[in-house]
């Protein structure tokens, strides 16, 4: 299931939504994103997201069936927020359900690495001395390269 939304979501009832009367499931891998300060000298303040409606949510649900091809899910759900946030926040929300936990985590660290890169989300950081566009991570590009070996 993929939503991408405004509004903040409760991790706790999303989980019991995806899972509820599934007694197949054994094990759930989460991921919950916060808006975080960074900088303790110039803190950011807030961030703003933007996406390409429709766009985005094709490449979020192309993502999701990839990682149902590579791992055997009972459920998977990924709630991505837009708009501006404040430091503290949740931002995204990865749940995947599976009966083994190694499908669960596995599958779960695969959606973040791949949302990191590949999921067209455009981050724009407010801070005390101003604001600029977040560009792409190196560090986040390795994560999904060591993805990439294991087709």
């Amino acid at each position: 299931m993929i939503r991408v939304q405004k509004g903040d979501f409760d991790p706790n009832e999303e989980i019991d939504l995806i899972t509820r009367g599934n007694s197949k499931i054994g094990a759930i891998g989460s991921f919950i994103g916060l808006v975080r300060a960074e900088d303790s000298e110039n803190p950011i303040t807030s961030l703003s997201l933007e996406h390409y409606k429709g766009m985005t949510e094709k490449m979020l649900s192309n993502i999701e069936k990839e990682a149902n091809n590579r791992w055997k899910l009972e459920s998977s759900l990924i709630i991505h927020r837009v708009g501006k946030l404040r430091v503290g926040e949740r931002i995204v929300l990865v749940v995947t359900a599976s009966a083994h936990r190694a499908a669960a985590l596995e599958s779960c660290n695969f959606l973040i690495d791949w949302l990191k890169t590949k999921a067209p989300f455009w981050k724009y950081e407010q801070k005390i001395t101003g604001g600029k566009w977040v560009d792409a991570r190196l560090e986040d590009e390795k994560s999904t390269k060591k993805w990439n070996s294991q087709l």
